[in-house]
């Protein structure tokens, strides 16, 4: 378990960089860009400066979580491959700096949220911060398989945040968003986590191809991708949204449909095999962009 001692003793001081890696914004792009297509496909749009920093209180929160998290698993992020050149393993910061950091940009996004739009959007920031950091980070991802399944909760939360900034409360659509990403982040990761499962079995982390192999992963890829598509059609039979969201959506996920198919069907053992695997994460982020895209784009034809 994580201890409050740094990585390295001899930690160089962190510059601004090193902040804003521990943000994660690779991770934030596609936080932000939820939220903000959660907000625009509101039928009801703020001023400019409080839809502004409703999706400024978004992005500071999903960073406070990416701080966070790497504040947690420092010592595992040290043990990986991909991960081992971050701040904080890499000892260009200490534990402690970056745990103020976390806690500090969390607080003033929630606050922020609450004074500058409404506090049922506050208390959602943070409760989808709280849920990351103590649920996933904390208490799923060292100790079950399906930490990604439940703990993607986490990261479905921006569209509803931006839609209830936005009106100050909850609807059908917004939940159907939120859906959707919570049923697409298990094949989304499954997929990276079949051609980098070695990095997870060396820092113990129990991800689904290490306990149980990657045909099991495989197949559950397949499985979970069936209610997303679901989901991601559902709100044009239920009239909540047009005919250019309905087609883009059911095209859209007949592709990751054909992917995660070859992904069940493929049977390699080595990441250099691993070709669907990586098409098929590939996608989803493409996926997932495209989906809300024309979701605003349908609702603003309208």
């Amino acid at each position: 378990m994580p201890t409050l001692e740094m990585s390295n003793p001899a930690a160089l001081p962190a510059d601004w960089r090193d902040f804003v890696a521990l943000t994660k914004p690779r991770v934030m792009y596609l936080v932000v860009f939820t939220g903000l297509c959660g907000l625009l496909a509101a039928p009801a749009m703020p001023p400019l400066v409080l839809g502004f920093t409703a999706i400024l209180c978004i992005a500071l929160g999903a960073g406070a979580c990416g701080a966070l998290n790497q504040w947690y698993e420092a010592d595992i992020d040290a043990k990986m491959r991909r991960t081992a050149n971050r701040p904080l393993p890499a000892g260009r910061m200490d534990r402690e700096a970056a745990l103020h950091f976390g806690v500090g940009l969390g607080a003033f996004s929630v606050l922020l949220m609450g004074l500058a739009t409404n506090w049922l959007a506050a208390a959602l920031l943070a409760a989808s911060i709280l849920f990351y950091v103590l649920i996933y980070t904390v208490w799923l991802k060292p100790r079950t398989a399906q930490n990604i399944v439940i703990g993607g909760a986490a990261g479905a939360f921006p569209p509803l945040i931006g839609w209830v900034a936005a009106t100050g409360q909850v609807a059908t659509l917004p939940v159907l968003l939120f859906a959707i990403i919570f049923l697409w982040t298990p094949p989304h990761f499954w997929a990276l986590s079949l051609f980098v499962r070695s990095d997870y079995a060396a820092a113990g982390i129990p991800m689904l191809p290490v306990v149980s192999g990657p045909e099991t992963t495989r197949r559950q890829i397949f499985i979970y991708t069936l209610p997303m598509v679901a989901a991601a059609i559902a709100p044009w039979p239920l009239a909540l949204t047009g005919a250019v969201y309905g087609i883009s959506a059911a095209v859209l996920s007949f592709v990751f449909l054909v992917l995660a198919g070859r992904v069940a069907a493929n049977r390699a053992t080595e990441p250099a095999d691993m070709g669907p695997e990586k098409h098929l994460f590939a996608y989803s982020v493409f996926y997932l962009f495209a989906l809300f895209a024309v979701l605003v784009a349908d609702r603003w034809l309208a």
